[in-house]
């Protein structure tokens, strides 16, 4: 029987993503290396760490929680089953249960110090869910749309952005404070004069991944004033906020402190809470002129686009994340800080473990090494000074067979208009994780030194020859 053959006039594949393929050959490579009596040493996955997301804990939490609830409410009928419960298991707004919202954004706007209106808190399946839903709104009317971003940037993000055909994504240099205002500024104009409509700059402010450091609060303000001048948004992805090392982490502000008209804020529970559940939320106050209608609310635009997309969120997840939220007697928190604590404890430790082994490794390397000292996030990205390094897919590769050593290489962070200026960005960096074993306590401690020896080992006998 022959199969079907469509034909799709204009459509080009996508290129796969570096973690994506690596993730998929990681089983063949680890297969490998065992049969060659290696460990393999794991500093490329960026998960949470299984130590910090234990579902039983979030299980009692949410049965004490619904236990409150259970409590408050009574019984209305014959069932034996509150109401709360009997909407947690039934199909909901777009919006979702407004408790949850409710309680997010006084806990979250206390934190931050933003007053946010729970009617504005758009649930979204993770930021990944919030990047579809902005894109999809910008995206609608088939225009020519410029996305804005940093060089490197989140991969996720690239990869929805250049879903679109019409789109083209025009990238921004950094420093070590942040992206250059001065380089923001010029790229926007020049996708203007290039045709296309700009609605926003995307990037991950605090934590940056891949690149692993924080902008700093100065920096954030410049960004922010040049948004205001060229009317675009600034997009916020905020999956670190929480996992902070810095010694008072609530002084740099995120965007939205200060300014919500102009920004677009992305919450994930993924690292607060638990990956799985893929809660998240996205919220702004700003405004779009639109046919027919001046200072229509983007959050508007927003939900029309998630109930056609989505329509139902899950009112169970919802309603279990608003446990993180609340005490024990079921009273409201007045912040998540005691809930990041937990997990604190333990990326900070495995950040210093990593961070002083490259030191203790590579320290007398530095004109052929170096790397950025992470301030939030899961990531530092490690730069190789060799005119002669390619840190390809077969480099990686021979990294896990020769070594037992799984990184993740930074080029496919890059997107392809900077590395058209640039052809060999990212070429020479290699991104290490530290937040993820499949180990715990002094395991994981034993885990992540000796992976960290290994990489410098690896990273010695490939480059020095000692």
């Amino acid at each position: 029987m022959s199969s079907a053959s469509l034909r799709l006039p204009g459509f080009k594949r996508q290129p796969e993503s570096v973690t994506r393929k690596m993730a998929a050959a990681l089983p063949g490579l680890r297969a490998m290396a065992q049969r060659k009596g290696l460990s393999i040493h794991h500093l490329g996955a960026g998960y949470p760490h299984p130590e910090v997301t234990n579902p039983k804990s979030f299980i009692r939490r949410t049965e004490s929680w619904f236990e409150h609830l259970a409590r408050r409410e009574g019984l209305n009928d014959e069932s034996d089953v509150p109401e709360f419960l009997r909407e947690a298991y039934a199909y909901t707004d777009t919006m979702g249960p407004r408790s949850p919202r409710e309680s997010f954004a006084h806990v979250y706007g206390n934190d931050w110090g933003v007053e946010l209106d729970p009617d504005l808190l758009i649930p979204t399946v993770g930021a990944t869910g919030g990047i579809a839903l902005l894109c999809s709104v910008f995206e609608r009317v088939g225009n020519k749309v410029a996305y804005i971003t940093d060089a490197p940037t989140y991969a996720g993000f690239l990869a929805r952005a250049t879903l679109n055909q019409n789109a083209s994504v025009y990238s921004v240099d950094m420093d070590f404070e942040g992206a250059d205002p001065d380089v923001l500024r010029d790229q926007i104009r020049q996708a203007r004069s290039d045709g296309y409509f700009v609605p926003f700059y995307y990037t991950v402010p605090d934590g940056h991944n891949p690149a692993g450091f924080s902008f700093s609060e100065a920096r954030k303000r410049e960004l922010l004033r040049v948004a205001k001048e060229e009317d675009i948004l600034i997009v916020e992805d905020a999956p670190y906020l929480y996992i902070n090392y810095a010694s008072d982490p609530q002084q740099n502000k995120p965007f939205i402190s200060h300014d919500a008209s102009r920004v677009v804020h992305l919450f994930t529970g993924s690292k607060i809470g638990l990956p799985g559940p893929r809660v998240g939320f996205i919220y702004t106050e700003a405004t779009m002129d639109i046919d027919g209608e001046s200072n229509a609310p983007l959050s508007a635009l927003l939900l029309s686009e998630s109930s056609g997309a989505i329509l139902f969120h899950n009112p169970l997840t919802l309603l279990s994340f608003e446990s993180l939220l609340r005490h024990e007697d079921g009273s409201l928190r007045d912040s998540l800080w005691p809930i990041a604590d937990e997990k604190l404890r333990i990326y900070k430790e495995n950040r210093d473990i990593v961070l002083e082994g490259l030191a203790h490794g590579l320290a007398a390397y530095d004109d052929l090494f170096s790397w950025t000292q992470p301030d939030a996030g899961f990531f530092t990205a490690f730069t190789i000074k060799s005119p002669h390094v390619r840190n390809d897919d077969e480099f990686i590769a021979h990294l896990v067979e020769r070594y037992g050593v799984v990184v993740v290489p930074m080029y496919g962070f890059y997107p392809d208009d900077y590395l058209a200026r640039s052809p060999n960005a990212g070429y020479d960096q290699l991104r290490l994780s530290f937040c993820f074993t499949e180990s715990h306590g002094d395991e994981r401690r034993r885990d992540l030194e000796l992976a960290t020896e290994a990489f410098c080992h690896a990273m010695k006998e490939e480059f020095t020859g000692k």
